[in-house]
């Protein structure tokens, strides 16, 4: 007897070269370095430069996966690109993804559910893994988020980041008895009913234009706690583990006090929570490929490890992803 997995073969990241500091921004925006450390945790964010898309961004996450994992784009047969910021309304980014890797082969279509885009891809990955509609799949979180934002909104422009993060997923007959491997569960939700308390302005049927991100902070924080947690315990529930298997949880990276209110309610040790925001910003579908690639990149994530994946976004959206790596 055998099972399916959906194992994870290699990670990729990149970040755009151009960084924008709190200092920086301090100087464009009524606000502070010590400001927005309190409230959020984030020192810098990347910003894509002139004429570099998210297509760019996603290529070169993907191509470092690719090499990780020892393959090359003609053993992908499925690409999945969470995104919010497409290149074009159409087509897809993934399929310019596909373009510039090379590839005449395989399925390719983006994914849209906020920050929760790449637990969400993830997941499909996986049911399309599970029931054969393909074998290895490139799943990448990539967004330009800054085109989004009003640069006189202290609210929202301190807030995001660009980036991108990929993963390559391969579809494996594990043994009865053998160490088992992959995505062991997953559970996500939405709620349109919040929709206006994270949303954009814009959109091509509603005002032909793109818009600019709007966000009720308190009432976004008021709730991403709870999700956050209830999803985790469902998924755990759903593999049979507990919250003390864990060894690492790596959750959306948008906000440090959100973060850290998750990690405490869930008990869970600081020292095993994942946390790069700092660094990046919230980079919304990047944020948790780019935090899964700082711990796999420097050791702290390794295989048997049992890691924990998690994102709230708009929309509401929010899920999470069990792995045994």
């Amino acid at each position: 007897m055998t099972k399916t997995r959906s194992i994870i073969r290699g990670v990729g990241a990149y970040l755009p070269e151009k960084t924008l500091t709190n200092a920086e921004l301090a100087k464009m925006v009524d606000t502070s370095d010590e400001w927005i450390q309190q409230r959020v945790g984030i020192k810098e964010r990347h910003i894509a430069a002139e004429g570099q898309f998210t297509s760019d961004l996603a290529v070169t996450a993907a191509q470092q996966a690719l090499a990780a994992a020892g393959m090359t784009p003609h053993d992908i047969d499925l690409i999945i690109v969470a995104t919010t910021t497409p290149d074009y309304t159409f087509p897809a980014a993934a399929t310019l993804v596909q373009m510039k890797l090379g590839m005449h082969h395989g399925m390719a279509f983006d994914l849209q559910a906020v920050c929760s885009g790449f637990v969400y891809a993830v997941a499909t990955a996986d049911s399309y893994l599970q029931n054969g509609l393909a074998s290895r799949a490139l799943v990448i979180g990539a967004e330009t988020f800054s085109r989004l934002l009003d640069w006189t909104d202290r609210g929202t422009c301190v807030l995001f980041g660009d980036g991108a993060g990929a993963v390559i997923m391969e579809r494996v007959e594990i043994a009865e008895g053998a160490s088992d491997r992959g995505v062991l569960a997953s559970a996500l939700r939405s709620d349109g009913h919040h929709w206006d308390k994270l949303y954009v302005d814009g959109g091509p049927s509603s005002t032909k234009g793109v818009g600019h991100v709007r966000m009720q902070g308190p009432e976004v924080f008021r709730h991403a706690v709870g999700k956050i947690t209830d999803v985790v315990y469902d998924t755990l529930d759903k593999a049979g583990y507990t919250v003390d298997d864990l060894d690492w949880f790596v959750p959306h990276q948008a906000n440090r006090r959100i973060i850290d209110g998750a990690g405490a309610k869930l008990g869970l040790p600081p020292e095993k929570v994942v946390i790069t925001v700092d660094r990046h910003a919230n980079t919304s579908a990047a944020s948790v490929p780019l935090a899964l690639s700082v711990a796999v990149a420097d050791g702290r994530i390794k295989q048997g490890d049992l890691v924990m994946l998690e994102a709230m976004g708009g929309g509401f959206t929010w899920g999470a992803s069990l792995i045994r790596w």
